[in-house]
């Protein structure tokens, strides 16, 4: 299973039915799940665990050294769960000790071509990343979000779960959940209605959530103001609480 141009440290653990292709580098801290593909020319580095059943292609860097320069050689790590697709020359970088010490990707993500995920970023599972979408350090995307080609989130943002950005997206503050987001800087556009239903989402609730964006956005009030009108809204249709939660736990602000 492992090409024999591929150079594989003695010391990684590589699990059962893994496939490695030519001219791989695995370095000595790897761990490797059962029934993992890493295609040719791919650099696997620093204390990285990735779990079973995920496609690397090739030319793609994971577990390199951090891009900032408070960085000095601390032991931080890179985890990347299960089923995941990741394709041709992405780079996921290791942690540091200035925030969890781990960058962490979930289950059954799709991330696209050239796409950056760097030190310390938390990624959730089932979210698609096209291709050249760019995470700046310390950024958290939740479960179910999409984000358009060569959107660009700024350094401590969070992308809330089921939310969409548009292609070329800049995000330099908080999206909440269930939102549409584009432009430069990134603006609401709405709830996404399409990728709900698709989700299982009812009529009725996707009815709520529209209702409850037009309360954060189209309705005068101030945030605080919005917030609690949501919280009375939650006790009727509990798909609210989700935007309740990120709005209480936001910390750069959220889009406007």
């Amino acid at each position: 299973m492992i090409h024999a141009t591929a150079l594989v440290d003695p010391a990684a653990r590589i699990g059962a039915n893994v496939r490695i292709g030519p001219y791989s580098i695995i370095g000595p801290q790897v761990e490797i799940g059962d029934g993992t593909e890493v295609g040719p020319h791919v650099v696997i580095k620093g204390h990285t665990r990735i779990g079973r059943d995920n496609r690397i292609f090739q030319f793609c860097s994971l577990g390199e050294v951090p891009q900032d320069k408070k960085y000095a050689g601390e032991d931080t790590r890179l985890e990347i769960g299960d089923r995941n697709t990741i394709r041709e020359y992405c780079t996921l970088n290791l942690g540091t000790v200035q925030d969890a010490g781990v960058t962490r990707v979930g289950n059954d993500n799709w991330i696209m071509a050239y796409v950056h995920i760097a030190h310390d970023c938390q990624v959730g599972n089932r979210t698609t990343f096209a291709n050249n979408a760019q995470l700046a350090g310390h950024v958290h995307i939740d479960d179910w979000a999409i984000l358009g080609g060569y959107t660009g989130v700024h350094q401590f943002c969070r992308i809330g779960a089921h939310v969409m950005t548009a292609v070329g997206t800049v995000v330099l503050q908080d999206v909440p959940p269930y939102l549409m987001a584009a432009g430069n800087t990134a603006q609401p556009y709405g709830i996404n209605s399409e990728g709900l239903k698709r989700r299982g989402f009812s009529a009725d609730a996707i009815t709520a959530l529209k209702r409850a964006y037009r309360t954060l956005y189209k309705s005068g009030l101030m945030l605080d103001e919005a917030r609690a009108k949501l919280v009375e809204d939650a006790k009727l249709q509990p798909d609210v609480q989700l935007l309740v939660d990120f709005l209480n736990i936001s910390k750069r602000g959220i889009i406007r």
